[in-house]
């Protein structure tokens, strides 16, 4: 048989889409978007989405989640749409997972191990496949039950006494913790890396810029708008994965650092952001935080808090004079709706800017108000006697350390950027410290 007669393409698996609508959620979220929203995640699969279905969730089924009659009547939509794999969007337990598969004759796949499947493929750089491994296994380890088909298998003890052995369970699971320590080690050394890279820039006195946003709400695109990268950008959830660093050049010439983060999602899977700790300190290390929201979206207001509290879990601080919220997608509003938006964003505390990354519209207005964020009054000299370990990390906290020398007798001196606002703040707060103009 000649090669040329040999289909190496995997087939296309067909799948179901069920969106368990529970209640008590809330009403901030809508549960046809959030169906849409897991149909795009398994399309961004390359799954060929057959069927779909919200299916109202009362009461929890502790075996298979769902109640007797709903699991049977997923079972016939699942054999009429002749479908290899049935998405649930929601988390499932190890045993709902065997359960369901049992009874529906398919793979099943739940919203974590979607989206983790998804990091999977898309990560490039070796910390981001690294981060994706470790989140991988930990989930994994929680279901052995169900991902392995030799699990009933026993290894022979030593010796004629030497009893059962060790289950081949306990066995897959002792190589998985050994792996996820070998991991673990790997990403501390590619962490102490970009910490030392991180110093590096830090010696060079530019502010620094995170982006940060629901996934798929223009991030990319804007960030190729206002620093001519060509990062990837498609209309496709988590289109990129890795952070992206480039120089950004504000209006009055001075140069700035611009990073671009992974896009955000509701009900982020907790392996994941453990995992991606360490990449996101790109945001808790930034002078401005832009938080992109697209504002053609009728759920942006649930998107921008799904972000605010992956925030919050990572330990960002939330201080107001650091995040700036950019509406992003202007061009898709109406003549009503934009003019509703416009008043939104004025009113809004701060203010937000208004702004479409595919036409370029209100990029200059966003880079004004940044160059005026970063604008801060030329560095100071305060020096901290020992014991005001109070006062050095409030400096961290509301300005730009530039320079730090530590005394032998645990004074420390610090050059720093503060705005005439915080300067007056921290003279009052810590009279102490000795504050001197350079």
């Amino acid at each position: 048989m000649s090669s040329k007669s040999i289909d190496r393409e995997a087939p296309v698996q067909g799948a179901v889409v069920i969106h368990p609508d529970r209640e008590g959620r809330g009403p901030s979220r809508d549960a046809e978007a959030r169906l849409e929203e897991a149909v795009g995640l398994a399309q961004a699969l390359d799954l060929d989405v057959r069927e779909t279905l919200i299916a109202p969730l009362r009461k929890l089924t502790p075996a298979t989640l769902f109640g007797r009659g709903k699991v049977d009547e997923i079972a016939d939509l699942v054999r009429m749409a002749e479908a290899d794999v049935a998405v649930v969007d929601d988390a499932l337990t190890p045993v709902q997972q065997r359960n369901l598969e049992k009874a529906w004759d398919c793979k099943v796949i739940d919203r974590t191990g979607l989206i983790l499947e998804i990091f999977a493929r898309r990560a490039r750089t070796r910390e981001g496949r690294l981060q994706v491994e470790l989140a991988r296994l930990t989930y994994e380890r929680s279901r052995l039950v169900r991902t392995w088909t030799h699990l009933e298998r026993q290894r022979g003890g030593f010796g004629v006494m030497g009893g059962p052995g060790e289950t081949q369970i306990e066995t897959d699971r002792r190589l998985i913790s050994e792996k996820i320590t070998k991991l673990k080690k790997e990403l501390q050394e590619v962490r102490r890396t970009r910490t030392l890279q991180r110093s590096a820039r830090k010696r060079v006195p530019y502010p620094t810029v995170a982006l940060v946003g629901y996934t798929n709400a223009g991030k990319s695109t804007l960030f190729n708008r206002v620093t001519q990268a060509e990062v990837l950008a498609e209309n496709l959830l988590f289109a990129t994965l890795d952070p992206t660093i480039r120089t950004l050049r504000l209006p009055d010439g001075r140069p700035a650092i611009l990073s671009d983060t992974v896009g955000f999602i509701s009900d982020l899977p907790h392996e994941l952001v453990e995992a991606f700790r360490a990449t996101l300190e790109e945001v808790r290390e930034a002078d401005v935080i832009l938080h992109v929201r697209d504002i053609a979206s009728e759920e942006s207001d649930a998107q921008a808090a799904d972000v605010r509290e992956v925030l919050d879990r990572l330990g960002v601080d939330m201080d107001e004079r650091r995040i700036l919220e950019v509406w992003n997608k202007a061009d898709l509003l109406d003549a009503d709706a934009r003019a509703a938006a416009e008043g939104d964003a004025r009113r809004a505390h701060p203010p937000a800017i208004l702004v479409s990354a595919v036409t370029g519209e209100g990029c200059d207005e966003l880079l004004r108000t940044v160059a005026g964020l970063v604008d801060e009054a030329p560095p100071i000299d305060v020096y901290a006697p020992a014991g005001e370990g109070a006062a050095i990390a409030w400096l961290y906290r509301h300005g730009r350390v530039l320079e730090r020398n530590d005394g032998k007798d645990g004074s420390v001196r610090l050059a720093v950027s503060l705005t005439p606002q915080a300067l007056g703040q921290f003279e009052q707060l810590f009279p102490h410290a000795e504050v001197r103009g350079n």
